[in-house]
């Protein structure tokens, strides 16, 4: 029913119909598009044409209304076909139209009275008119029964209105379906299409047991039926980027090789989109540039290592390339499952530690700033953790101090805490680092990702990285299930 009262809200105007010679044609114009307009009472002013994009609304054009109040829309590009709207010169939006292959129409309306738009000139449009009328009935048909059901007092009054729903769900379903059939090359047929949830299946029984996770597997599969990643279309609409949201959300798995799977198709058959490519491009780069859970960031690492390094950089401009390739560079050497890179750094009494020299079953690697307030509250967590619960099971602590000229801070802080003397704290001289910047190699800042402190990395004994980035919790929970597991 969600679903339903949504798809309603988006299309719910109807028209009026006029005698055609009240309207002004439009100018012909087939490389562009051309769209008079007579809006009531508004003259002397701007007039806008708004429209949507992906999850957002730009504004496409405006029209100068003459004391008339006529204007028109004009320009020698086609627009990318989808809803449209209009804007009023306070910026608030009067009501939707589609625009499709014909962009050579004309428009009469009255602010005053929204429900009464006139366009002529539109298949689509004309199509959308008679959509629209049906669509407002049954909407309002079906609101009226939910608020009913709501309220039923009986169980036979609640049995008999959910049927009525059903069947007034069926109808609605039914029409769309023959718009579809009917009209199958028009922009509302596509929009249709693109707009429908597959409907789950009755759960089967295999061998005397019921499927329970057919339906699940059913919806998946069948989710983008009649759909095509490369039709530019399907972003200026309001709901194209939330059913990507919804599928990713409930029918794909949130480990990386799940999303990469289901990312890679949709890219790939998105390719000749000239704006579907780039746009789903940088929703998934934004979204996993910094994912919300630990190891999605190799999503990102997808997505640079066969997209944005063999080129496909045409659309970003300086800035966004610099932010997303030095993003690369610093996640490529630290993805879950890697070595950790080598680190050989300096303690207190100026001897070179390798973090590979020491030998544990885990090894948990923090970088701190010895003057950070929030690395001085978590350090000794850490240690209340390590000397409690982490010893025993025979982990290491590789401390590495990221702020030049802190040494005696860092000394300082560590005998007032009075942390385990199993603590190895470590820095890296100013010449080394010097030196590294000279030879322009990477240091442990880049491989690490160390934008932030306290940076936490756990590895295993073979230090190859198992966690990153979360609370020192997080990591008790996560060494409890591994040591379980074994």
């Amino acid at each position: 029913m969600k679903n339903l009262l949504l798809f309603i809200s988006l299309f719910a105007f109807s028209f009026s119909v006029i005698a055609q010679n009240s309207i002004k044609k439009p100018v012909s114009n087939s490389n562009g598009y051309h769209i008079n307009i007579t809006y009531t009472p508004y003259k002397n002013c701007y007039l806008y044409l708004g429209g949507n994009f992906g999850n957002g609304k730009i504004l496409s054009d405006s029209a100068w209304l003459d004391a008339k109040g006529n204007g028109v829309f004009k320009g020698n590009k086609k627009l990318t076909g989808g809803i449209y709207f209009i804007v009023s010169p306070q910026m608030a939006i009067q009501f939707d139209l589609l625009i499709g292959k014909e962009q050579n129409f004309s428009i009469v309306a009255d602010s005053s009275k929204k429900e009464i738009v006139v366009i002529s000139g539109s298949p689509d449009n004309t199509l959308f008119k008679q959509y629209s009328a049906y669509t407002l009935q049954k909407g309002k048909s079906l609101t009226d029964l939910n608020k009913q059901y709501a309220t039923a007092k009986t169980k036979k009054d609640s049995v008999n209105l959910r049927n009525e729903i059903i069947k007034e769900n069926k109808e609605l379903q039914v029409y769309r379906d023959n718009i579809i059939k009917q009209n199958p090359k028009s922009l509302l047929a596509i929009l249709l299409s693109a707009m429908k949830r597959p409907e789950a299946p009755a759960i089967p029984i295999v061998k005397g047991k019921a499927d329970s996770s057919y339906p699940y597997y059913f919806v998946k599969e069948h989710f983008w039926d009649d759909v095509s990643f490369n039709d530019d279309r399907l972003l200026h609409t309001p709901f194209f980027e939330q059913k990507i949201d919804e599928y990713f959300k409930y029918y794909v798995f949130p480990e990386p090789d799940s999303l990469i799977k289901e990312i890679k198709i949709m890219l790939l058959s998105a390719r000749t989109g000239k704006e579907m490519y780039p746009y789903l491009l940088t929703k998934f780069t934004n979204k996993y540039l910094n994912p919300e859970f630990m190891g999605q960031d190799k999503v990102f690492i997808y997505l640079f290592e066969n997209f944005y390094s063999k080129g496909d950089t045409t659309f970003l401009n300086a800035q966004s390339r610099k932010i997303i390739f030095d993003r690369a560079y610093s996640l490529i050497a630290n993805q879950l499952g890697n070595p950790a890179p080598i680190m050989d750094l300096t303690d207190t009494s100026g001897k070179i530690i390798s973090l590979y020299d020491l030998k544990g079953k885990f090894t948990l690697v923090v970088f701190w700033d010895p003057t950070c307030g929030h690395c001085k509250e978590e350090l000794p967590r850490v240690d209340s953790f390590y000397q409690n619960k982490w010893k025993p099971l025979g982990m290491k602590l590789y401390s590495v101090n990221v702020k030049d000229g802190t040494n005696d801070e860092m000394k300082k802080f560590v005998n007032e805490k009075k942390f385990s003397s199993d603590w190895i704290f470590v820095y890296q001289a100013k010449a080394v680092r010097d030196a590294e910047q000279a030879a322009g190699q990477p240091n442990f800042r880049q491989l690490y990702d160390v934008s932030k402190t306290p940076t936490l990395y756990l590895l295993d004994e073979q230090k190859r990285i198992i966690a990153k980035q979360l609370s020192i919790e997080q990591f008790d929970d996560l060494i409890n299930a591994k040591m379980k597991n074994k």
